[in-house]
């Protein structure tokens, strides 16, 4: 199954669907140092700057689409403008892809405050194109991470498919992951204790490495790749 992914960021997505199986077609992210990211670890990979310049045109038809569109706007620590702000009012430009390629299924991640700022638009917006959808909460805690860090994922499917892909499942306890057909756990996380110093010469590169678009902006690998595991099963 080969999938493209929109608002990339680090690979956090990419990274966890290729670990269950898949292989990425094309990525689409605007900012320079995730780019860089990408292109070390993607560097085969096909990429593109902005979203609201691919569509058909020039993006590769895939089996899914998966992509954490700007949260800003619907964040609790944002302006609360929700899916009519600048930054989140970009999943109009999600949709308008999905339109275009029509994939089987997709992914939308996003932070669980979106599940009371937008939630409803996202499903209703899928809907009226003819998608189905899941949805769950899910906490980087879930997967053995030693924080919490919970977001929404959206699983939508086209009307083809008949099924479902399980992630509802996910409500009944924290999913069992597996790597290689290994029934393990993951490594143990790192725990970095890194002190964020700002040095006479700027700001340190540990700290750009953490800034919002890199680690702390990234979607937890182990997360996609159950979904992406799920997704697999039943399709």
């Amino acid at each position: 199954m080969r999938f493209g992914s929109l608002f990339s960021g680090i690979g956090g997505i990419d990274l966890g669907l290729e670990r269950a199986g898949m292989s990425c077609a094309w990525q689409v992210e605007i900012d320079d140092y995730a780019n860089r990211v990408l292109a070390k670890h993607w560097p085969d990979i096909p990429r593109f700057r902005d979203v609201r310049e691919v569509g058909k045109h020039n993006l590769e038809r895939v089996d899914l689409i998966a992509g954490g569109f700007p949260c800003q706007d619907v964040s609790v620590a944002g302006l609360n403008a929700g899916l009519s702000g600048e930054r989140s009012g970009l999943w109009r430009e999600y949709l308008r892809i999905v339109c275009d390629l029509r994939p089987r299924f997709i992914i939308v991640e996003n932070v669980a405050a979106l599940l009371g700022r937008g939630a409803g638009r996202v499903l209703a917006d899928l809907a009226s194109v003819g998608y189905d959808a899941e949805w769950q909460t899910i906490q980087a805690s879930d997967v053995g991470a030693p924080h919490s860090r919970a977001r929404i994922f959206i699983v939508a499917y086209s009307d083809s498919f008949n099924g479902q892909t399980g992630l509802g499942s996910f409500e009944n306890g924290p999913p069992q992951i597996f790597t290689d057909g290994n029934r393990q756990r993951f490594p143990i996380w790192l725990q970095t204790a890194d002190r964020f110093i700002g040095v006479d010469d700027g700001v340190s590169g540990k700290l750009y490495r953490n800034r919002s678009v890199a680690i702390g902006n990234a979607v937890v690998p182990q997360i996609a790749e159950y979904i992406g595991r799920a997704i697999l099963a039943a399709a």
